[in-house]
């Protein structure tokens, strides 16, 4: 194939997707409606102007034939008057005006006819441009009906598309602030544990420390708990009792010794 016939198949091709797009079918059936209420139009004139010259010929027949009748009256006088030759005139006349009443009668029977004919001819299409109206109207309602459902399931079509991508959006958006919760309570671990340095304010390390210490004793204090609930302990004490306990033991100790003084016996 040549270049030529490949470009000339190309702009057919293109120029019929273009007038495909830009033909709506309600206007087509409007205009091809409209182009057949002008022909049959067409059709009773022809059927009117016949009719007229029908009429037309009729008036000259009964023209004619009331002519034919004074001629023939006329020879009846002329006979009764003795004038054989103004007789004979007056039928002659006659016969003339009889012969073109004869072929004015054929025209008429012609005419006739064809106006019966186009007359059947108009009732027939007036028939089918009715029938091509209502045809024309549900088709258009038809097409009308689908063209909105088309655009009501492109607009869903679109909505749905669209609530995918909201749908990923959210879905980055979650595992986005998953992270950041992650990183943010790894960050409040390592500050807590002294891992990382806070300057966001002065580190206490003797405050760090006992922190430690106190989460360690509140863990033995549960342990004794749990022992003494499962009868293998004594019930544990709190710290305060626990202090309190230690420092009292150092005091009766140094009672005892200062009772116990050298030299002194038990």
């Amino acid at each position: 194939m040549s270049v030529m016939k490949r470009l000339s198949m190309i702009f057919k091709s293109k120029a019929n997707k273009a007038l495909d797009k830009m033909e709506d079918p309600r206007e087509t059936l409007d205009y091809s409606y409209q182009r057949q209420l002008e022909l049959l139009q067409k059709v009773r004139r022809g059927v009117a102007d016949v009719a007229t010259s029908r009429k037309r010929v009729e008036l000259q027949i009964n023209q004619l034939e009331g002519q034919a009748a004074k001629l023939e009256n006329q020879s009846r006088q002329a006979l009764s008057a003795g004038r054989e030759d103004l007789a004979r005139e007056a039928l002659t006349r006659r016969n003339g005006l009889n012969a073109q009443i004869a072929d004015l009668r054929i025209q008429y029977n012609n005419l006739q006819g064809e106006e019966e004919k186009l007359t059947l001819a108009s009732q027939r299409l007036q028939a089918k441009v009715d029938s091509f109206r209502t045809k024309k109207e549900t088709i258009k309602a038809t097409y009308t009906a689908a063209e909105a459902q088309t655009r009501i399931n492109e607009a869903f079509s679109g909505i749905s598309e669209e609530m995918g991508d909201v749908g990923l959006a959210i879905q980055r958006a979650e595992d986005k602030t998953a992270q950041m919760q992650a990183r943010a309570g790894a960050i409040d671990e390592l500050l807590a544990s002294g891992a990382l340095d806070d300057f966001t304010g002065q580190r206490d390390d003797i405050q760090a420390e006992l922190d430690r210490m106190g989460a360690g004793s509140d863990i033995e204090l549960e342990l004794a708990r749990m022992k003494a609930e499962l009868g293998q302990g004594p019930a544990p004490k709190n710290a305060i009792e626990a202090g309190q306990q230690g420092q009292s033991v150092p005091s009766n100790q140094q009672h005892t010794q200062q009772l116990r003084q050298p030299g002194e016996g038990l």
